[in-house]
């Protein structure tokens, strides 16, 4: 993320190194130019070290702008949360010496009230926060920049209004869905109600679509994903399934394509699904991961074709997949619940061919799993954790945490930390025995997924983000 500056950077030196690497040769004959005997003798020795010496110099220059970047990747990935689930995508963190008590009162290095009601998760880069925001009612859809070192919302610019916004379940929210970070550009989405592209520099819209048709019956929920030139966007509604590529510069589409599978049912609310796809590579290719009512399926991300499907059954799959120990971890509300299939040669239908397990006991609807080496945590709906063996789909412990749950996990230094709906806020060991670390407790509950940088947690309540820091 953010590293085009310094890599258009680096094609300026390699391209001079080819330039005089060509033209050396064909000074010394070998591309049939120009030779030795061509030049005054007098000059031409001088000429030729003198070139040599360029070329040794941009090679060495380029080493160095490589390296550099190379530095500024790992220091950008360190200062950054560009996305759902966080730098890599499945909940996992460097932040080192998190606190494990933390409350209103404890260990907090500031709160910010943010009115309104969404369950989008924070995303940062160096000194600023951005949270995609609503009004309860959904008339006005937002984004907030706040300031990380203080908590102080620095703008609040709106990105869409409505007089007559569509339906959303109480339980959802009309800014659900996680923007993504890349560059200086910060990609927002709605579902139907609308995606856009905010350069946070100048915190202008740099394009907008309005276009995409879907019912979402309860409220869109799906995050949108990055892949090269792509923005990759879920729809699937109630009427329509389909998922969308536009181009991140311009907004202009470049692929869309339909679920195209039978739902086995005419009832459109077992069609819909709030799930976030993910990027893989698989089989020595880029494959899209995405689930959905009924199935799940891998998709070229730069044209859309189809390249395999799994039938487990279940709807409202929301749940991002995971990739560990060459499986694939997905997950559904009913059909088979919990499943993890082989990750090589997957093509057609592999339903009967790539089962390596599956699980019906203590699966949750909507948060996620968190895999820590060979075991696999896990929280329910009610509040029930679980430890599985991720290779086999053994069970080591069940817990019951209390409270509810719609947030994801998060780990850090062999530390899983919770948000449940109303207020819990649970540390445990990621460990295959159980051992409760911490019970902490809000008077407000958690919907959104955690964020955690260097040495600091942010997690976004239903009234405020909060920072917090061992003192």
């Amino acid at each position: 993320m953010g590293q085009a500056p310094a890599l258009a950077a680096i094609s300026i030196p390699f391209r001079y190194v080819n330039f005089i690497v060509d033209e050396q040769a064909r000074w010394d004959g070998d591309l049939g130019g120009w030779g030795q005997n061509d030049w005054p003798h007098s000059h031409f020795g001088d000429f030729k070290m003198r070139t040599r010496w360029l070329c040794l110099s941009f090679q060495w220059l380029s080493v160095c702008c490589v390296l550099t970047v190379a530095v500024a990747a790992q220091a950008d990935d360190a200062d950054t949360w560009p996305e759902f689930r966080g730098p890599t995508r499945d909940g996992h963190t460097t932040a080192t010496r998190l606190p494990v008590e933390f409350s209103p009162d404890t260990n907090v290095a500031w709160k910010t009230l943010i009115p309104g009601k969404a369950w989008s998760s924070p995303v940062i880069r160096g000194g600023r926060i951005w949270l995609t925001n609503a009004t309860e009612d959904g008339k006005r859809l937002s984004l907030l920049t706040i300031d990380r070192a203080t908590g102080k919302i620095l703008s609040d610019l709106t990105l869409y209004e409505s007089e007559t916004p569509a339906y959303c379940h109480p339980f959802n929210s009309y800014a659900s869905a996680t923007p993504v970070l890349d560059g200086p550009h910060l990609y927002a989405h709605f579902g139907s109600a609308g995606t856009c592209c905010v350069d946070v520099e100048t915190n202008q819209i740099v394009w907008s679509r309005t276009d995409f048709e879907c019912d979402h019956h309860r409220g869109a929920g799906s995050s949108p994903v990055l892949f090269g030139q792509a923005l990759i966007l879920t729809f699937d509604g109630i009427d329509v399934q389909y998922l969308a590529a536009v181009n991140k510069l311009t907004g202009k589409t470049l692929w869309r394509r339909d679920r195209g599978v039978d739902f086995g049912t005419d009832n459109g609310d077992a069609k819909k699904a709030y799930s976030t796809p993910t990027v893989f590579r698989l089989d020595d290719r880029d494959e899209l991961v995405s689930s959905f009512a009924g199935y799940t399926a891998a998709y070229d991300p730069l044209t859309g074709e189809e390249i395999w499907h799994v039938r487990h059954g279940g709807m409202n799959a929301a749940m991002r997949p995971l990739l560990a120990h060459n499986l694939l971890y997905l997950n559904t509300e009913g059909g088979d619940h919990m499943l993890a299939i082989k990750a090589q040669k997957l093509h057609g239908d592999v339903t009967s061919t790539h089962l390596a397990w599956k699980n019906h006991e203590g699966v949750p609807k909507r948060s996620g799993y968190l895999i820590d080496g060979d075991l696999l945590f896990m929280v329910n709906d009610s509040g029930v954790a679980s430890c599985l063996d991720a290779k086999t789909g053994k069970r080591h412990w069940q817990q019951r945490l209390g409270g509810k749950y719609t947030a994801c996990p998060i780990l850090s230094e062999g530390k899983l930390y919770f948000f449940a709906e109303d207020g819990q806020a649970p540390v445990i060991k990621a460990q295959a025995t159980y051992e409760s670390l911490a019970e902490n407790r809000f008077p407000e509950g958690f919907m959104a997924s955690p964020a955690a940088l260097e040495h600091a947690l942010y997690v976004r309540s239903k009234t405020h983000l909060y920072r917090f820091e061992a003192k």
